[in-house]
């Protein structure tokens, strides 16, 4: 079910938008801006972002046309399991943003063409994530195929 936000609902997202990520007014008011199922934040339709575990996370296809997280970026052997959902391993990761945060929300790009894959939480700091050889780094989220991916369609 649908419901359409109000001006006050759109300022408190946009509040928690630029706490979250450091986007400010992202949404105007004029914007048509609804929650599907307490779950999905639509825009004219198009999914922008959900919450999973009281959290807000920005879907892939908004990642796509704006990119505002911060990046891991990993090889190609990583991309079939990245796509599949599997969290993300040390040994994949080729680069990082060295001021990623613990508990982060990023965005993990292929190094090839640069494109978003998935959105994840940093288990780990950015520096600290570099210097580890092994284990797990990050928690996938959100990945390319996924039911958030197919919400549009």
């Amino acid at each position: 079910m649908k419901k359409r936000l109000s001006k006050s609902d759109i300022k408190d997202l946009n509040s928690t938008l630029e706490n979250e990520f450091g986007l400010e007014s992202f949404y105007s008011k004029k914007d048509i801006v609804e929650l599907e199922d307490s779950t999905y934040i639509l825009k004219n339709g198009q999914l922008h972002f959900f919450y999973h575990e009281q959290r807000l996370f920005p879907s892939l296809k908004l990642l796509l046309k704006q990119e505002f997280l911060k990046r891991i970026i990993v090889d190609m052997g990583a991309v079939r399991f990245v796509a599949n959902g599997a969290d993300i391993m040390r040994p994949g990761v080729t680069q990082a943003d060295e001021d990623i945060k613990e508990d982060e929300c990023v965005v993990i790009i292929e190094e090839t063409h640069h494109k978003p894959l998935a959105v994840g939480i940093s288990l780990y700091g950015g520096k600290e994530l570099l210097a580890m050889n092994t284990g797990k780094v990050i928690r996938t989220i959100h990945y390319v195929g996924d039911a958030i991916w197919n919400h549009d369609e």
